[in-house]
């Protein structure tokens, strides 16, 4: 199969051109989306190609944004509705927790809320302390609505039209810093479903869990710990809603040894929840006290030299993973 090298951005952007070809019912609306092309440029041209009844701004109210989004779904539609930041998120929560998620249950399956739901996250370019959390963590218990945080160009693209075509509310989280990231994108991308991880090395001795941004640093790490002798798996779970345990458990039966890690806060953030599922189904299998490598217990810098010292880095993967593979006898003996 040929494959291209194109940026996440253009990741995204095609895919919405592709399911807006193919399904007339898709249509995308935000702030500045339309002639401005988003705030990240992931929408640039659509106006264009599908006119301004599929693809038009909003007034600035997140409220009306993703409540227009549900109503828009339940009328039969597919809507894409952008956020400019999953910071704003917050102020659309009712919308997102009780109406989107809980609907389809609180009618009794009779409607279902085929939105999708698009934000920029995370640390990038000093944008402060407002426009730059992780937010995967609020929704771990969001029942009703999956989470989904692709790493590559290749993951955005098919996960992207995997939200579009899926009839459940999807929250779709691109972090900021990826958005220039390149990598190989398959001319015909496989549309996978929803919810399940991806192993991207295997490894005998431990296993890293990363999410999103911090994918391309737990490579790095496991290409660097190779050269020292310790066989370590990567697993990107791609989202946390709905979460495939099955690939995790099973990698951490093999390894023995753990470490998760995230861009978000330590306290509260992704690793504490899984490290819990792991330990609470697993503790017979571990080898060493599972360990997490998160950002830092504090706000955003809004100084751009500040923002780097309270994220992961590759330094950070290393020590733990060095000090989880020195932990108790190996797996493979």
């Amino acid at each position: 199969m040929s494959e291209r090298i194109i940026s996440y951005r253009a990741a995204l952007n095609e895919a919405l051109v592709e399911e807006m070809e193919r399904d007339e019912r898709v249509f995308l609306m935000g702030q500045d989306v339309a002639k401005f092309g988003g705030v990240f440029a992931v929408s640039k041209g659509l106006q264009d190609k599908f006119g301004p009844k599929r693809v038009f701004d909003t007034p600035i109210s997140e409220t009306l944004i993703v409540g227009g989004g549900v109503g828009a779904a339940l009328a039969g539609a597919r809507p894409v509705v952008e956020l400019q930041y999953a910071d704003f998120a917050l102020v659309a929560m009712d919308e997102i927790l009780n109406k989107a998620a809980k609907w389809r249950y609180m009618h009794g399956n009779r409607q279902s809320v085929p939105l999708v739901i698009r934000a920029a996250e995370g640390m990038f370019g000093g944008l402060g302390p407002e426009h730059s959390q992780s937010f995967g963590q609020y929704f771990w218990n969001a029942f009703g609505l999956k989470t989904l945080m692709p790493s590559t160009p290749a993951d955005a693209k098919s996960m992207l039209k995997a939200a579009i075509r899926d009839d459940d509310p999807v929250l779709f989280l691109e972090n900021k810093a990826l958005y220039n990231r390149r990598g190989p994108v398959p001319d015909e991308v496989e549309v996978d479903p929803i919810g399940k991880a991806s192993t991207i090395r295997n490894g005998t001795d431990l296993t890293i869990i990363a999410w999103s941004s911090m994918v391309a640093v737990a490579l790095k790490a496991a290409e660097a710990l190779a050269e020292e002798g310790i066989s370590a798996e990567v697993i990107d779970p791609r989202g946390v809603r709905p979460l495939d345990t099955a690939t995790i458990f099973n990698s951490v039966d093999r390894t023995g040894r753990v470490l998760v890690t995230h861009e978000g806060p330590v306290t509260g953030g992704l690793a504490g929840e899984l490290i819990a599922q792991i330990v609470e189904t697993r503790f017979d299998k571990l080898l060493a006290p599972p360990a997490r490598v998160a950002g830092a217990d504090t706000y955003v810098p809004q100084n751009l030299e500040l923002e780097r010292f309270i994220v992961p880095h590759l330094e950070h993967i290393l020590a733990a993973a060095r000090k989880l593979a020195a932990t108790g006898k190996s797996s493979t003996q």
